[in-house]
């Protein structure tokens, strides 16, 4: 090529826009280079590493901090150096694929989209003069956080190992759960910008084939600049006009409680970056259920299950109940009980719905507060917050004990499912106006509305409520009820989208 031309080729790079990256590569290594030049521009962690390898050029691209600087020396620099190459360029390069380079992870690539993933993602790119296709070596080498116990899904008995944030260290935990080629994973990316990898991971046999494909389909259409957290993605997995408090994705920090979702027909969605799974289908009642849950005598496992829905309607009903009762019908408190409560009310100068809702908001502010400040200042805060200010306030005549009391009760309640945190404390507050102004009937039409909307609604054409509504016999086996192992592991229950419960057991 003439040097005219050069220049004319080089100007046409640094002219041309860039939203097409799915251009092949030039015969010229320069312009190749002078291409990833451009498109990084002022970035200073390009690395692109010239060679000259016995009477052919080439180069040797990646990020910094990306790769494993050890092994790009001695394992892919050092054996390059040391073979003696012909002058034909595609002979070149396959004697590097084939012949040089001791390792399977050797991908190769024709256009610069595939080059700027490889080396975005912790690659090598090797690059001969005269070659239209490089090679990509997996040689990563970035920080990554070692595997610890989750913080938020603690469990008494079972294994301590949690989700990182790096993909395929979250598909090795499952891999060793799971030693079976029915499971299978799936990698899809999305995000204009951040490009993020995320992994759909099922068993072949148990799954929905219709439930995988409309899952497959939702990811396509999703539309998003950047991927950073799983709750991005959670609005376009649920169902179409999904306007419901309560989430249909689940999700989890735990490969062993994922594997045991998978066994029932679930398919989980592992996202680079984020150290939790979405689980799909998701249904209210496996909110209510963890993995001491088939660690424990059956017994047991039925009591703590029977604990929590009890504290769950305890947190959403107890202050709004308490309000409608103190401000409409205080006849129905005991008498002692009653008393107390009066001379509560009359010593302190809000209305009761007001006080109780002063509280609640009090409390969210210093849960908040707690959560986001550093570890040791956010136990100061709490207790700062429940000793000093609780009791300098009911001791000023602001507060009453009762109502305190309550909201107390309420908010450690609300803690045992702590994924239904969310929409737990918002119905707290809704449930709280709506008893202090209509008492006890507008408690109870809320509830039906509230429960017509959980009847309603769907997770992939899976009744959300089921097997409690569609009614099936699987509710006295594992939801309000754990049976025995030994009756579990002869109906297993798996999700299908089948009408009826949705559910359908084997």
């Amino acid at each position: 090529m003439n040097e005219n031309n050069y220049y004319s080729v080089i100007k046409k790079i640094n002219t041309q826009s860039y939203s097409d990256e799915k251009i092949t590569f030039y015969h010229s290594l320069e312009q190749n280079l002078q291409y990833i030049k451009n498109r990084f521009s002022v970035s200073e962690d390009i690395t692109i590493h010239k060679l000259a390898l016995n009477g052919i050029n080439g180069a040797v691209i990646s990020l910094d901090n990306m790769i494993n600087k050890d092994i790009l020396a001695f394992g892919v620099l050092k054996p390059l150096y040391n073979y003696h190459f012909s002058n034909i360029p595609e002979s070149a390069i396959n004697d590097i694929e084939n012949k040089i380079l001791y390792t399977d992870d050797i991908t190769e690539i024709y256009n610069f989209e595939q080059l700027f993933t490889f080396i975005m993602s912790g690659f090598a790119v090797i690059a001969i003069e005269g070659s239209t296709k490089m090679l990509s070596i997996g040689i990563q080498g970035y920080k990554t956080r070692g595997i610890s116990e989750p913080e938020s899904d603690v469990i008494q008995r079972g294994s301590k190992e949690g989700f990182v944030e790096t993909l395929r260290t979250n598909m090795t935990l499952l891999r060793r759960r799971i030693k079976n080629t029915d499971l299978k994973f799936e990698i899809m990316t999305i995000g204009k910008l951040s490009k993020t990898e995320i992994c759909l991971c099922y068993l072949n046999k148990t799954v929905s084939q219709d439930i995988l494909s409309e899952l497959k389909q939702r990811i396509t259409d999703i539309d998003l600049e950047t991927v950073l957290a799983a709750g991005y993605i959670v609005p376009y997995l649920e169902d179409k006009n999904e306007k419901s408090l309560f989430s249909s994705v689940g999700i989890t920090e735990r490969p062993d409680s994922l594997c045991g979702k998978l066994t029932e027909g679930r398919i989980g969605i592992l996202i680079d970056g984020v150290p939790t799974a979405l689980i799909v289908p998701c249904i209210f009642a496996e909110y209510f259920q963890t993995l001491d849950d088939y660690s424990n005598k059956p017994y047991f496992a039925s009591f703590t299950r029977i604990l929590k829905f009890l504290s769950f309607l305890i947190s959403v009903f107890l202050p709004g109940i308490f309000t409608s009762l103190g401000t409409f019908n205080p006849e129905m408190f005991p008498t002692l009980t009653l008393n107390k409560i009066a001379v509560s009310i009359a010593s302190t100068p809000l209305s009761l719905m007001t006080e109780t809702i002063l509280i609640l908001l009090v409390y969210e502010i210093m849960r908040e507060s707690g959560l986001r400040m550093p570890q040791p200042l956010g136990y100061a805060v709490s207790i700062v917050g429940g000793l000093v200010i609780g009791d300098t306030a009911i001791n000023a005549g602001l507060i009453g004990a009762p109502t305190l009391m309550v909201v107390a009760i309420s908010a450690i309640c609300s803690y045992i499912i702590p994924n239904l945190y969310a929409p737990t404390a918002i119905l707290r507050i809704v449930f709280t106006i709506a008893g202090g102004l209509t008492g006890i009937w507008g408690i109870a039409i809320l509830s039906s509305i509230v429960f017509l909307s959980l009847c309603s609604k769907t997770s992939f054409g899976i009744p959300y409520l089921s097997p409690i509504t569609p009614f099936g016999d699987s509710v006295f086996r594992d939801v309000i009820f754990r049976a025995d192992w030994k009756k579990l592991i002869k109906r297993k229950t798996k999700i299908q989208n089948m009408p009826g419960s949705g559910l359908n057991e084997e």
